[in-house]
């Protein structure tokens, strides 16, 4: 049985939405209840008005014939529906880079506007995914991937390893705008962990921030055997450059630091890095089995914890990331900050003070990092 909070909406997909489809629609012909054992009134009444309607899809393709593959139509609903809902919340930047690029895709102009209005029975605003668009760049707008693996790392933390049913060309430091079919038309930013692997599997680390609905749900509700989606990958200001490395992580904000770290790993070139870890104490360093793992490969990789609120901490690993950083820097490193929002707010004004030139200062600062 769908999870109740997937509710039913036309983004289901696959053998879950064809069974809820025929089974539905046998009860509804003959006359007799609808067959979803412990399901409320409420999720049933959903149930017969999803099946009654019209679906976006049949409306769009009625006007105008082949504009939208029938698969990825419940996806460019959903988005389009939040974006009428919420123009102006900080999450539409993620969700206006999945629309730019699927805009793109499917050749979108003015006439199909029209056509996509009417079968939403709403008016979008059109000219902020046109904006999106124009800088979207060519592919697909999306790439459905398989939860191969679920684990609750820490408290409010998970760490998410998806298989892509195509390969995702990402760099490291990139982000991708992610969903889930369990908030349909919500994305949010989330940085690959891992540098492009074989098998082509990407690792997620998420943190469960407040008023997050995709990250308390990646956290708490997805499962193994579950799709995701992700976005076109963007850049963020955290790609690789010559020299040494100083990298300053705070909570999930170690996640593209990681992956930059395994990018230096696959073509070791003789710099030194220096990775800082930090978290609260002890519990909340969630990665901290892969980071010695990774430091124990290679003799170039220094890896040191830095613990905010843990009076038992060594001396060398007590204080905040940033505060520990400034012990291990050196005139030739190039530093990277990536953490919670008040971490970075004051990060770069501290190292400046520190004597760190600004050139050499790299943080995500081209998209809402959460």
């Amino acid at each position: 049985m769908v999870a109740a909070d997937a509710e039913l909406s036309p983004y289901l997909i696959g053998a879950d939405r064809d069974r809820l489809t025929e089974q539905v629609a046998r009860a509804l012909a003959s006359g007799t209840d609808l067959p979803y054992l412990g399901w409320s009134e409420t999720e049933q009444r959903r149930a017969e008005s999803y099946l009654r309607r019209r679906s976006f899809w049949e409306e769009a393709e009625d006007r105008c014939p082949g504009l939208l593959p029938e698969r990825d139509a419940p996806l460019i609903e959903a988005a389009l529906r939040r974006l009428i809902d919420r123009p102006d919340r900080p999450e539409n930047l993620a969700l206006l880079s999945v629309l730019g690029r699927a805009y793109r895709r499917f050749g979108l102009r003015p006439e199909h506007q029209t056509v996509i209005d009417d079968a939403l029975r709403a008016i979008v605003p059109w000219q902020e995914v046109e904006s999106a668009a124009a800088k979207a760049g060519d592919g697909p707008a999306w790439w459905p991937v398989e939860v191969l693996d679920h684990d609750l790392a820490c408290d409010g933390v998970a760490v998410i390893t998806a298989r892509p049913w195509r390969r995702l060309p990402y760099r490291p430091g990139q982000a991708v705008p992610v969903c889930t079919s369990r908030r349909p038309g919500r994305w949010c930013w989330l940085c690959p962990a891992n540098a492009p692997r074989p098998d082509g599997t990407v690792e997620l680390h998420v943190r469960a921030v407040r008023g997050g609905a995709v990250s308390t749900s990646l956290v708490h509700q997805v499962r193994p055997g579950e799709l995701l989606h992700l976005g076109p990958p963007t850049d963020t200001g955290l790609s690789l450059h010559d020299g040494n490395l100083l990298l300053i992580a705070g909570g999930t904000g170690l996640a593209p630091l990681r992956a930059i770290v395994e990018q230096v790993a696959a073509a070791p070139d003789g710099r030194q890095v220096i990775l800082i870890a930090g978290s609260r104490d002890v519990a909340g360093l969630y990665d901290a089995i892969t980071l010695d793992k990774l430091q124990q490969a290679h003799d170039w990789l220094t890896v040191v914890p830095a613990f905010s609120h843990d009076p038992l901490a060594e001396p060398g690993e007590r204080g905040d990331a940033l505060t520990v950083a400034l012990d291990h820097h050196r005139p030739d490193q190039q530093v990277y900050v990536c953490g919670p929002p008040e971490m970075l707010a004051g990060s770069r004004l501290r190292l400046l003070a520190a004597g760190i030139p600004g050139e050499r200062i790299h943080l995500p600062d081209r998209i809402p990092w959460r």
